[in-house]
């Protein structure tokens, strides 16, 4: 059993037969795979298919429970829409009277980017000199672009039953959802997922995560870099690839992405007399700034 075979209908399956109760591991592979024969080899598959899911837990004897506090199943990743953004700004913090300079959407379903959304945007202000040298947006490229309260009702309307999602999503969640207050007086209520901490759990080997280095990791070219259209198109292809790195772990709805994703590392101590390390099956108990920085 591949990762890339692993059926969100098994998760599933085994989700709700563990609710009347928990389970061995070879009566689940029996039960929700329909495995039978060697039993490392069916024990394997049922680790590889729920070991990476914070709502499963498995003790030393290798009896499979629930999370107390598991929720049932959420949305779906594969039918789930998202919005991917990124904004640039003049520089500062929004409480200071910094606002969005540009600003762009693209938009993925199922698998693909199906549209995209683009605009400079008037910030009222000049734009600070080191912050042009960065993004290359001036002072004369917004003195005929719209404000944000032009653009609002369509920016609302494109991000409204969407993931919005953005490399370091706290600041991009920020100006968005603050500006829209400002010019509408609400805030889409979406859920919010960050492809810095997708790849911090996913791909812990990228050990930097900047956008410059992860886009690399996986082969993305950025086409415009520090400019919102450029740096959100890449950043949806990122999203493609990190959805894919999920699913291979099993993981196929949006409850159990962020479960993984507020999951706290836990860091065994260290010792000094350790020349190996030792091996441990998947999932079982025990393992486991603003514009700069990441993004």
């Amino acid at each position: 059993m591949s990762g890339a075979s692993i059926s969100p209908s098994l998760v599933r399956t085994a989700f709700e037969r563990l609710s009347e109760g928990p389970l061995h591991t070879l009566d689940l592979a029996q039960d929700v795979l329909g495995l039978r024969g060697n039993p490392g080899a069916v024990s394997a598959a049922v680790f590889q298919l729920l070991g990476a899911d914070a709502r499963f837990h498995v003790d030393g004897d290798g009896v499979w429970s629930l999370d107390p506090a598991a929720a049932a199943f959420g949305a779906s990743l594969a039918d789930l829409r998202f919005a991917v953004v990124d904004v640039e700004t003049t520089g500062g913090p929004f409480d200071r009277g910094h606002r969005i300079t540009e600003l762009a959407i693209v938009e993925v379903e199922g698998g693909r980017i199906v549209d995209e959304y683009r605009t400079l945007v008037n910030p009222g202000r000049r734009i600070p000199a080191t912050v042009s040298a960065l993004t290359g947006i001036t002072d004369a490229m917004v003195a005929e672009a719209p404000y944000f309260d032009h653009v609002a009702d369509e920016v609302l309307r494109r991000l409204e039953g969407r993931a919005f999602v953005a490399h370091n999503v706290a600041f991009d969640w920020h100006f968005v959802s603050a500006q829209l207050l400002d010019a509408l007086g609400q805030e889409p209520d979406v859920p919010r997922l960050c492809t810095v901490r997708m790849v911090r759990r996913l791909v812990p080997a990228v050990r930097r995560r900047n956008l410059d280095v992860v886009a690399r990791y996986f082969g993305v070219e950025i086409q415009g870099r520090h400019r919102a259209y450029g740096d959100a198109l890449a950043t949806a292809r990122v999203l493609l690839r990190l959805l894919d790195e999920a699913a291979g772990r099993g993981i196929h709805d949006l409850d159990g992405l962020q479960r993984l994703l507020r999951r706290r590392r836990r860091i065994a101590p260290s010792d000094p007399n350790q020349t190996a390390l030792p091996l441990r099956a998947r999932g079982s108990k025990g393992s486991k700034r603003g514009k700069g920085g990441d993004r």
